[in-house]
Order: C-alpha cells, then sequence, then structure tokens
C-alpha cells in the first residue's frame, strides 16, 4: 500500500486512501475486525468515507490495536494510572516522524527558523509521551543550542527568550496551560511575533478555565495578539493546529468528522455539536478511524473547534468488546 502521507491533494485523494485503508484495517486490525462484526457491518458495503464506523478510543486501555504482526517499535502512554493508560503500539516509528515533521512544517515552516522553548514538566514526569518524543525531535532537528525543555519557569529560560527578542530570532514557546500561566504571572513579556503554543490540560495544578479566558490570560501576559494549539493524542500518529481563537486545521493526511452524541453510528451536519472522530490516515499500522472521547463542532471550511469532553468516562456504545 502507497505511504498514507503522499500525494493527498484534494478531497477526492483522501477519499480513496481512506477507503484503501478502512479495507486493509477491517481484515487486519483484529479488535476493529471484532468490532465490525459485532455490529453486524458489512464491510463490502462502504462506498465513501461517510459509511466507515469509527474505533471508540477506550479499546485502546484494554486491546492491542495494530494491523500488522511487524515488530512493536515504541509504546506511548496516555497519562492516568496503571491499568487505565491507552496503549498505542507504533510499529513503524518512520511514520510517526514523517507525519509530525510534514504537519509542523506545513503550518509553521522550517523548524531550523526557530528556538523552541518547551514547558511540559507533568509530561517529562512520566515515561511514554508521543507529546515528549514529538517535541524533543523537533528541538533536536531546531539544530539550535538553546531550544530544549524546562521543568520550570527558570532564569536560563527567561535569558534566552531576552536575547531572542533582542537579536529578531523565531520563538516558539510551547507548554501545558498551567506551566505557561506560572510563567506570565512572575514575568512580563511582549512577545509580538513570537508563537506561544498550548497543549492544554492543568493537569490537576490549577483550577480549569475556559478556553476564552485562558487565552486572554495568556495573549496579555506574553504581549502577543493569539494563542496557537495542538490537537493531538496517545492514539493518533497526527496533529491539528490552532493559531488563533481555537479553530483547528488538518494535515491533508487527518480529518475531523462529527457524531451524534445519542448515536455513535451517525454523524450531525456542520455546525453542530457533538462526539468528534478522527481520520488519521498516518496510523495505518494501528486504526486510523477513532471516536475520541472530545466534543467538538466541524465548520464548512473543514475547521473544527473542540469544545470539551463527554462527562461519562465511557463513550456510549463502546462497551461492546470490553471486558
Amino acid at each position: 500500500m502507497q505511504r498514507p502521507m503522499e500525494d493527498i491533494q484534494n478531497e477526492v485523494d483522501f477519499e480513496k486512501r481512506a477507503l484503501q485503508t478502512f479495507n486493509f484495517q477491517a481484515n487486519n486490525c483484529i479488535i476493529y475486525r471484532d468490532f465490525l462484526k459485532l455490529l453486524n457491518f458489512d464491510i463490502k458495503a462502504v462506498s465513501n468515507v461517510l459509511d466507515i464506523p469509527f474505533l471508540p478510543i477506550q479499546f485502546f486501555k484494554s486491546h492491542k490495536v495494530v494491523s500488522n504482526y511487524n515488530p512493536i517499535e515504541q509504546i506511548f502512554l496516555s497519562s492516568g494510572t496503571t491499568g487505565d493508560q491507552s496503549q498505542h503500539l507504533v510499529t513503524d516509528l518512520a511514520m510517526y516522524i514523517e507525519s509530525y515533521k510534514r504537519g509542523f512544517a506545513q503550518f509553521y515552516g522550517n523548524i531550523e527558523d526557530y528556538i523552541i522553548l518547551a514547558l511540559l514538566p507533568s509530561y517529562l514526569e512520566r515515561e511514554g509521551s508521543s507529546l515528549i518524543y514529538m517535541i524533543a525531535d523537533l528541538i533536536k532537528k531546531s539544530n539550535n543550542e538553546q531550544s530544549g525543555f524546562f521543568l520550570e519557569n527558570t532564569p536560563k529560560m527567561i535569558e534566552i527568550i531576552k536575547k531572542a527578542v533582542k537579536n529578531d530570532k523565531k520563538l516558539l514557546i510551547l507548554g501545558v496551560s498551567y506551566a505557561l500561566l506560572d510563567l506570565v504571572e512572575s514575568h512580563q513579556f511582549n512577545l509580538k511575533g513570537a508563537i506561544i503554543m498550548e497543549t492544554g490540560g492543568m493537569k490537576g495544578r490549577r483550577k480549569e478555565m475556559i478556553r476564552e479566558e485562558l487565552h486572554a490570560a495568556l495573549t496579555k501576559g506574553f504581549g502577543v495578539d493569539k494563542i496557537h494549539s495542538e490537537y493531538g493524542m496517545t492514539e493518533l500518529l497526527s496533529q491539528g493546529y490552532s493559531q488563533g481563537d481555537g479553530i483547528f486545521e488538518c494535515p491533508p493526511w487527518m480529518k475531523i468528522l462529527i457524531r451524534d452524541t445519542e448515536d455513535p453510528l451517525s454523524l450531525v451536519s456542520n455546525g453542530k455539536t457533538g462526539g468528534v472522530n478522527v481520520i488519521d490516515l498516518a496510523n495505518i499500522n494501528s486504526c486510523s478511524f477513532i471516536a475520541t472521547q472530545d466534543l467538538g463542532k466541524k465548520f464548512d471550511n473543514g475547521t473544527f473547534e473542540i469544545l470539551g469532553r463527554f462527562d461519562n468516562s465511557d463513550i456510549r456504545g463502546c462497551n461492546l468488546l470490553i471486558q
């Protein structure tokens, strides 16, 4: 099969590749195949992307979601207690690297143009984070000795920021919400032109805030016009990016659909709130069709917004195979 990120120029290309991927995974991903059987779903009846059932993301906690018998090269783990973590068994790590490199370049250009400063303490404190893997590699690829991880708001980081501003260097400061807030509460910045990117999550360190409130505090504290965001998760190999106002875009090999919260096999029209389904064609060796626990809405131009999470811990209809 052709590598999933190659030569997707339009909707027709995406549809063709997605149907190829579905047929491959419906036959080769055991848990997805069993899920489709329990739905009494006819694989041959799929004629377009809208026909495809999405695997509830919970199965990554209870089953091995793989589509081949190749050796496992990397295991990515979600946050959470042992036994309640998702496991993404990656048999082609080069695919993940290619996906995030291409995705970053599409939205932000050449990685070597940036000094990357990462404030991700809660991720660094645990093993198996796919986000840490990605950022560590991007830091390395930035080829800048000042790029790096910071566990907290250190004098060294402040010095690097001031020097970057003075020398008119491109700056990307990326972090979890609470760490970015801690930074702007202790220092005031004027970083016009810098990219400030939050990856979400107070991680129990601070009171949760709605996006508008969080971004207002960060734009004021950093002295920027917009706050960027990254949308990704352990179970995926691709990311969406928001360059402001919480409106996300996907790379050409990734697409969002919105499902009915009461009927998980039905989709809702653009502009309506529902459960977020993700098609990630880079996830060819796992499952590319995942029903997440996020709530969101999609717009006519293909962009989308994340509005929150399901209140209940289980996605409706996902307990078909969980034992």
